[in-house]
């Protein structure tokens, strides 16, 4: 039985009670959001994460970090240590996307599954076409027998959820043609589905036989992500023709899963332009019936190759704060290369940075009460609390001590950025003598002074 079914019986999973104890929410406020599909929890019971994310409404924006094996580097040491960086770093979700030999794809795809606490997920047909690539020499002789030869083997493997590109229709395929974009196709599932279909004139067998991929969903509680294989790789194509069509389908799509207790979300757009985000994410959230909405960034300029990080957590925080729930990390490398551990860390906390300024602006209570901890913090010149907040404490610990040399974190001292013009010793200090603030001083609250004034 589904996380769905389960949730419309009236039934409360270890997954949503786990899911509400993360989020301060009661397990049957989870149940609720779960049974009307608003709210997903990606859970295969073959994998057993040890720690399920709810991602949806009312719960804090999640985030994924991409991970894989390719052609150019099939080293599966280096992706298990990209996989750790990216957990340590915060990540609440795990994707393998790799390619290449079809031996190391597979090796890495267990490799990721065993180390995982978090859900995993997983595009079969990159899977597939590397397969096909091996078998027959071209990856659009794929059988579409040997796509669902995969996606069965990723579900009973114990994938927490799959994306699935239904949405790449022969119609869309044609809104695409006469589209005239600059960037034609840049989903890689996306443009393997219509070399597919273009070699054999047939319809995507993923849209054709959706019933087949519901049935196989469903046997394991394998969350369905719609992906957005018509998504703009350039700001120029954000929100064209090709990329509604694909909405509108995707939108039927859920409520064909919905029916048959399958778990869905819904995969949103790449390169989008500041003030198209807003109606990017309401669009989606109409026409998918409120479904949860998965964004790749989005970024909001083509012109920043080394620093995309940053460009996708300007998109992925207005993205969240208009509605969006799940934000998938991107690196330093993007455009440019795979990453590395480092890229992989730096990726994940941007992305963090902006799922929390989303969190914040959606009211959501934690996300508050950690900035007014961290307010206190400051106010009291606690370093040592400071450092135990910061969503990133390894960079912000090696900042202190490199700008602070000699200083301990629990001086309640100012920093040597503005010494003894510090507004907040100041402050308090001025207050103090005034009469209007009697205290005897943060020192005395558990920090050493360790320097004169």
């Amino acid at each position: 039985m589904t996380q769905l079914e389960m949730a419309r019986q009236g039934m409360i999973s270890p997954a949503m009670i786990r899911v509400a104890e993360e989020e301060g929410l009661s397990p049957e406020q989870v149940r609720g959001a779960v049974a009307a599909g608003t709210t997903v929890i990606p859970a295969n019971p073959d994998h057993g994460a040890l720690l399920p994310r709810g991602i949806g409404a009312e719960l804090r924006t999640k985030v994924n970090a991409n991970l894989g094996v390719s052609t150019e580097f099939p080293n599966l040491e280096r992706e298990e240590a990209k996989l750790q960086a990216a957990l340590e770093a915060g990540a609440d979700a795990l994707m393998d996307l790799s390619t290449g030999d079809p031996e190391v794809v597979a090796r890495c795809r267990r490799l990721v599954l065993e180390a995982s606490p978090v859900p995993v997920g997983t595009v079969p047909v990159y899977e597939a076409a590397v397969r096909a690539q091996a078998r027959h020499g071209s990856i659009v002789q794929m059988d579409a027998g040997e796509l669902w030869e995969v996606i069965e083997e990723h579900a009973a493997s114990g994938v927490d959820f799959v994306t699935v590109h239904c949405g790449v229709t022969r119609y869309a395929l044609e809104r695409l043609r006469r589209e005239g974009r600059i960037t034609d196709v840049v989903s890689r599932g996306g443009a393997l589905l219509i070399g597919w279909m273009l070699h054999h004139g047939q319809e995507n067998p993923l849209y054709e036989r959706f019933d087949r991929l519901l049935e196989i969903a469903r046997r394991h509680d394998v969350t369905l992500s719609l992906g957005d294989g018509m998504r703009p790789g350039c700001l120029a194509d954000a929100t064209d023709r090709a990329q509604t069509e694909e909405l509108l389908t995707l939108g039927e799509l859920v409520d064909e899963a919905r029916r048959a207790g399958v778990q869905v979300m819904v995969e949103g757009p790449g390169h989008v332009p500041l003030p198209q985000i807003e109606a990017n994410v309401r669009l989606q959230k109409r026409l998918c019936h409120g479904a949860p909405f998965y964004v790749l960034g989005p970024l909001v300029t083509d012109v920043a190759p080394g620093w995309d990080h940053v460009t996708a957590a300007i998109g992925g925080a207005l993205a969240g704060a208009a509605g969006a729930d799940f934000i998938c990390y991107v690196t330093p490398a993007e455009h440019l290369g795979l990453p590395d551990p480092e890229e992989v860390r730096e990726g994940v906390v941007a992305a963090r940075i902006a799922a929390h300024a989303a969190d914040l602006a959606k009211g959501i209570a934690l996300a508050w009460e950690w900035d007014r901890e961290m307010a206190r913090a400051r106010k009291a010149l606690d370093w040592a609390r400071q450092l135990e907040l910061a969503i990133d404490p390894q960079r912000a610990r090696s900042l202190w001590e490199r700008k602070n040399p000699g200083v301990a974190a629990d001086c309640r001292v100012e920093c040597s950025m503005c010494g003894p013009y510090c507004a907040m010793r100041l402050v308090s200090e001025f207050l103090e003598d005034s009469g209007i603030l009697r205290q005897a001083g943060t020192e005395q609250e558990g920090g050493r002074t360790c320097r004169s004034r």
